[in-house]
């Protein structure tokens, strides 16, 4: 009988061998003398970490407050499609640290999606995005996901990690243009979600749509609707101090998605109230 040759199966790793599932006595014994909780029984190298061997026997630990962070991402519909916008910080506690962060992302070429919160779990759900865009692309049957059907797997998704106590501490916003519709919704780190014509996450929400409500239309152009989102992007880095003049807007319509370089906005800082913002605040500095 000829030698089987090692797997190199990514599920058991490179080099492992079929008498992983036989351990003999000399390797247990060769086991015993390694000490290592996560070698495999037969005393080969090992390929796996166990994590009660990194955990030191504690107890497994989920994530308890979100570390490096983002803050609101906006989103408006108009006449041909939807823009997305926010800013490029990532901020550790209130340290403007990554000031080059995308938080605005293609998923195919008829929807984006934009997060804040935590930076590393956006990360992760980039990843399951990028695997299920991966897998339509493989099939090559012309079909892939569509904008609702993203928003509805991010609620899924979200609201399985929250009933684990273990969720993922973003708020997503999913922007699309299909079947000639737009569409905008958006998902909280527990699985709330709802969509609509204009939606914003963080401060957004208090800052942002109250200019959205007043001035918004679903028949505006493209224009208009960069202007009205120029603006709330304006009144945000004015009003939040996790924010910074540093933005990018993403347009989904129906010639694809596309994700503008970073800019910035022209500020005026020299408004009266700016100038001793405590004047009708008593008690404060």
């Amino acid at each position: 009988m000829l030698h089987r040759p090692p797997s190199h199966s990514a599920a058991i790793g490179p080099g492992a061998v079929p008498c992983l599932a036989l351990p003999t006595p000399a390797a247990l014994e060769q086991r015993q003398q390694l000490g290592a909780a996560q070698a495999p029984s037969c005393g080969a190298e090992a390929f796996t970490v166990d994590p009660a061997a990194l955990a030191g026997g504690q107890p497994r630990k989920h994530t308890q407050y979100p570390y490096v962070t983002g803050t609101s991402v906006l989103g408006i519909t108009y006449k041909d499609g939807v823009l997305l916008a926010s800013d490029t910080l990532g901020a550790y506690g209130s340290t403007k640290r990554y000031k080059s962060f995308e938080r605005l992302r293609k998923v195919n070429d008829v929807c984006a999606v934009g997060a804040s919160g935590e930076l590393s779990d956006f990360q992760y759900i980039m990843r399951l995005l990028e695997e299920l865009s991966d897998d339509d692309f493989c099939m090559d049957d012309g079909h892939h996901l569509k904008p609702h059907e993203v928003h509805s797997y991010l609620c899924r998704v979200l609201y399985n990690r929250r009933n684990k106590f273990d969720p993922l501490w973003n708020s997503i916003v999913v922007g699309g243009f299909y079947g000639g519709k737009p569409f905008l919704g958006t998902v909280g780190m527990i699985g709330t979600n709802y969509t609509d014509e204009h939606v914003a996450t963080g401060f957004g929400n208090h800052l942002a749509r109250p200019l959205m409500r007043e001035k918004h239309r679903p028949d505006m152009s493209e224009e208009e609707a960069t202007a009205l989102m120029h603006e709330c992007l304006k009144v945000c880095y004015y009003r939040d101090k996790n924010s910074i003049n540093k933005f990018q807007l993403a347009k989904v319509t129906a010639e694809g998605v596309t994700i503008s370089e970073p800019f910035a906005l022209e500020t005026d800082w020299n408004y009266k109230l700016f100038a001793n913002p405590a004047a009708n605040a008593p008690g404060t500095w």
